[in-house]
């Protein structure tokens, strides 16, 4: 009972039910007592008093002394208990025969003893008495009643049970269609969501491959289609995870190693115990440390918690600090740097600190793979024209760029260059290069600032990276 199929076929079913009842109810109500006012009008015009009574107004022009005509009508008269007894296939008792004028008011009646002493015909007497017409114009009405214990004939009865009969069949068979309509709907409404709901549990259970079927009304395959965008997500989250303790655990291998072999050696009285032994080792643990404040580093910015500190800053001083923190490492590789800044720059609204570590990272990336005699070029414009990438359309924007005349990235790596622990040379050592996620944090922290950051780059003409930042606002 409590399947949302078996309730839906229920509510069809009562619903059906009622209606069919209310209905039939009605019908037979409305049936008998039409039924009944056709025999009385039949009756009525069995007796041919419509043209009598026509006949006498269009010679007396008037009603008085119409008595006469009702009284010559098979024996009716004042006091007289009126026709209908004995007619086959018409009712079984009297008649109450009343005529009024063209203004309701009547005139005549005869028939039941101790009927209603009215003096006018209600409107919808009217509308259901014969008119009488003389020379177009409207004299009078002429109405017939029975008693309310008055009894159909037998063929009369026998028809209105047949009828009474074919509204019950109808009903009952307006209940089965509406009970087996409620099924199909109820199956087509339910079966969606129990596909969704066994689709969820398989999901519960591990299988983050699964998705839900589309199908049924528009809300639940909407509600199908999140729940295959949310199982989506889940796969790759759960993807991405892996990943990422497959990489941590290969970039924490090799420093461990080195330190747990040089110890070794240390022990095995392999190596003397000499300081340029230990510095080694040392060495080794700066490394780590750089990888686990790296991570942590990046968990915060992915995770939007890391603390920004919005203000209006000079891009150009931020530019010039890391020229001078690059100025000895770049000449000791015999890599030119260059600075280029827009002049009249405006500010930018960002947390100074951050943008610089942006910059740090996306130099320091471009000087690990620029060879000696290449130029490494910084530049800061509020010009979109001038700018190397791609960029949505929006709101003004500050757009720096750092170019390098490397060797440049292959179409097929440039998708993933910020991701975490990538590089494009798989073989190159750790001790060759930086944490590997260098890249992800400064694309992180630019996003977090609410700017765009990509890169642009074609096999040996360089690689140029490049984003965004918001223009703070002039009060």
């Amino acid at each position: 009972m409590r399947r949302l199929q078996v309730q839906l076929a229920l509510a069809f079913a009562i619903v059906t039910a009622l209606s069919v009842l209310t209905a039939a109810s009605l019908a037979h109500l409305q049936a008998g007592a039409g039924f009944r006012v056709f025999l009385v009008q039949a009756q009525l015009q069995q007796l041919g008093l419509v043209p009598r009574l026509t006949e006498y107004y269009a010679v007396h022009h008037s009603w008085t002394g119409v008595a006469t005509v009702f009284a010559d009508s098979r024996g009716m008269g004042p006091g007289s208990m009126g026709p209908g007894i004995g007619n086959p296939g018409m009712m079984r008792g009297p008649l109450e025969l009343t005529l009024a004028d063209a203004d309701g008011t009547i005139v005549y009646r005869a028939g039941l003893p101790g009927g209603t002493t009215a003096t006018h015909v209600s409107a919808s007497e009217r509308n259901a008495a014969l008119p009488i017409v003389v020379d177009g114009v409207i004299a009078g009405y002429l109405t017939a009643s029975t008693p309310r214990y008055a009894a159909l004939s037998l063929a009369a009865q026998h028809f209105l049970d047949q009828l009474n009969q074919a509204f019950l069949q109808a009903g009952v068979l307006a209940g089965m269609l509406g009970l087996l309509l409620g099924v199909i709907i109820a199956r087509s409404l339910s079966a969606p969501l129990d596909r969704l709901a066994q689709a969820a549990q398989r999901l519960a259970a591990g299988d983050l491959a699964q998705r839900a079927p589309i199908s049924g009304p528009i809300e639940v395959a909407s509600a199908a289609a999140a729940f295959n965008t949310m199982a989506a997500s889940l796969e790759q989250s759960e993807l991405a995870r892996r990943r990422m303790i497959a990489d941590i655990a290969h970039e924490l291998r090799t420093p461990l190693t080195v330190i747990q072999g040089n110890l070794r050696a240390l022990l095995d009285d392999v190596f003397p115990l000499q300081k340029e032994e230990i510095a080694t080792i040392y060495d080794e643990t700066l490394v780590l440390h750089r990888l686990v404040a790296d991570l942590r580093e990046l968990t915060l910015a992915e995770s939007g918690q890391i603390d920004l500190r919005r203000e209006p800053i000079d891009l150009a001083a931020s530019i010039a600090r890391t020229m001078a923190s690059f100025a000895a490492p770049a000449a000791e590789k015999g890599v030119e740097l260059r600075a280029e800044c827009a002049p009249d720059l405006p500010r930018a609204i960002a947390d100074g600190d951050r943008i610089v570590q942006v910059l740090n990272n996306l130099v320091s990336n471009a000087l690990r793979h620029t060879p000696s005699g290449g130029t490494i070029q910084l530049r800061a414009t509020a010009d979109p024209r001038a700018f190397p990438g791609t960029i949505e359309p929006g709101a003004p924007a500050l757009y720096v760029s750092v170019c390098d005349t490397g060797p440049g990235i292959a179409p097929a790596d440039v998708p993933f260059v910020f991701e975490r622990f990538w590089r494009a040379d798989r073989g190159r050592a750790r001790s060759q290069g930086g944490s590997g996620l260098g890249l992800a944090i400064a694309r992180q922290l630019v996003l977090a600032h609410g700017g765009q950051i990509g890169v642009v780059s074609e096999p040996g003409q360089g690689a140029c990276f490049w984003f965004t930042l918001p223009i703070a606002t002039v009060v």
